[in-house]
C-alpha cells in the first residue's frame, strides 16, 4: 500500500520470491518500478525475526557442530549458534539469509 495515497498494489510471485521470508505484516519497505511497473523490493540489509522452532542443542555437540537449525516466524530456516533458542528474536542478513546476532528485548 502507498502510504501518501492508501492505494493497493498487487505483486505477483517474479517480485516477491526473493524476499518473501523476510517480510512481516505491516512493515514498511521500497518498491522499486520502471513505467509503472513494479521491479523489485528493497529492503533494508538486515530484518529482526522470531524464532519459532529451534533444534535440541545436544551437551557435548559443539566439537562437530557448533551451529544448528531454526525456523523463523516467517518460515526461513537459518543456522545459528547453540545458544539460540525458540522464541529469542535474531537479525538476519537479507543478502544471503544468512544469522548475524540475537537481539535483546
Amino acid at each position: 500500500m502507498n502510504t501518501e495515497t492508501f492505494e493497493q498494489l498487487a505483486l505477483g510471485p517474479d517480485v516477491m520470491e526473493d524476499v518473501k521470508d523476510f517480510l512481516l505484516e505491516n512493515e514498511i519497505i521500497s518498491l522499486e518500478s520502471y513505467e509503472g511497473e513494479p521491479l523489485s523490493l528493497k529492503l533494508p540489509t538486515a530484518v529482526d525475526l522470531r524464532v519459532v522452532w529451534a533444534e535440541a542443542a545436544i551437551a557435548g555437540d559443539t566439537a562437530n557442530s557448533p551451529t544448528k537449525q531454526v525456523e523463523l516466524e516467517t518460515g526461513l530456516r537459518v543456522q545459528v549458534p547453540m545458544f539460540v533458542q525458540e522464541g529469542d528474536v535474531i537479525r538476519v542478513d537479507t543478502r544471503d539469509g544468512s544469522y548475524v546476532t540475537r537481539v535483546k528485548q
